[in-house]
């Protein structure tokens, strides 16, 4: 079976207390429920992995392409570092109302405690409500004791940075920052494939049974860095029709093309597969002779094998990411 085509896959839908209707409505996922909050577009996590939508592999999981393929799947590098195992997970995520005040553990507090990765995470801003923000961080400089006082006292906003959030914005959450997604924001992330989150402060929610959501603080205690400096909001040139590095890191390369004609990408020494995410308009990709038409909320995998890649848009947004 040919693997050298743009391949889609089934997104997992996923119903959260916290969702809304803007994965269907803005995205065009398809869902009878009312409350979605994430897509999860690629997905190698046990119990969700995803399915070919697309092509003559449509059916196949993403761990069956994996084995059968290897280096020509995931790249060489890839697969000598990561095995059976793909290292990133992709979604979309819609966020109603205001998600839990959280944080995750790096590698090896994930490798310890849950046989895990840890969860370094980015975020695109696709759509945003005005005065839509996110929590990113601490607004002074915290120790433990000072947000333990906080936090046992109700007042943990208090000491909590709010970043105002408009549509483009870019945003690198490292393990042990803390963090929330806003009400009124709808974003891109791109992530290691974990799925542990230490739950600290979920704003007396209740569930449809009545109940609080479980909260995570003595795990998170061990996790925040209350040191951390870096620069969590990143920015890339702004060239059309060619690709913007927003941010690299040790898990993923991220770029940004803005694209109104017909380009072509020679990717032959990246030797990782590439990602591609809708974030606005609409494109083709080509491989060969396989096109795949892909519009906003749309997310394709090129496999590492294919070297040469044609997109073509009247005005399109991708998001572009591979493992460096």
């Amino acid at each position: 079976m040919s693997l050298e085509y743009p391949i889609k896959f089934i997104p997992i839908l996923k119903a959260k207390i916290w969702g809304g209707e803007k994965l269907q409505q803005v995205l065009k996922k398809k869902s009878f429920e009312k409350t979605i909050g994430e897509s999860w577009e690629i997905s190698g996590v046990e119990g969700d992995i995803s399915v070919v939508a697309n092509g003559n592999l449509a059916g196949k999981t993403l761990h069956v392409l994996i084995k059968n393929f290897k280096g020509d799947f995931l790249g060489n590098h890839v697969y000598e570092k990561f095995g059976n195992q793909f290292p990133l997970l992709f979604k979309f995520i819609d966020a109603k109302e205001d998600l839990s005040v959280q944080v995750h553990p790096n590698d090896e507090i994930a490798g310890k405690r849950h046989n895990s990765f840890g969860k370094t995470e980015m975020w695109y801003i696709v759509q945003a409500d005005k005065n839509a923000n996110l929590i990113i961080g601490f607004n002074q400089k915290v120790n433990a004791t000072l947000y333990e006082k906080y936090l046992k006292n109700g007042l943990l906003e208090k000491i909590l940075h709010f970043e105002k959030v408009n549509v483009g914005d870019t945003f690198y959450i490292t393990p042990g920052r803390i963090h929330a997604i806003g009400a009124g924001v709808l974003l891109a992330e791109i992530q290691q494939s974990s799925d542990i989150t230490y739950r600290i402060f979920d704003w007396n929610r209740r569930d449809a049974d009545g109940n609080l959501r479980k909260l995570h603080t003595d795990l998170a205690i061990d996790t925040i860095d209350f040191e951390e400096t870096k620069t969590f909001k990143h920015k890339s040139s702004s060239v059309i029709n060619q690709s913007n590095t927003i941010l690299n890191s040790p898990y993923f390369t991220i770029s940004i093309l803005e694209i109104n004609k017909k380009i072509h990408r020679n990717v032959s020494e990246i030797d990782s597969f590439i990602v591609y995410m809708c974030v606005d308009g609409n494109a083709s990709i080509q491989v060969g002779n396989y096109v795949e038409n892909i519009a906003i909320g749309d997310t394709v995998l090129i496999p590492a094998l294919c070297k040469e890649i044609s997109i073509s848009a009247t005005f399109a947004k991708l998001l572009e990411v591979f493992v460096p």
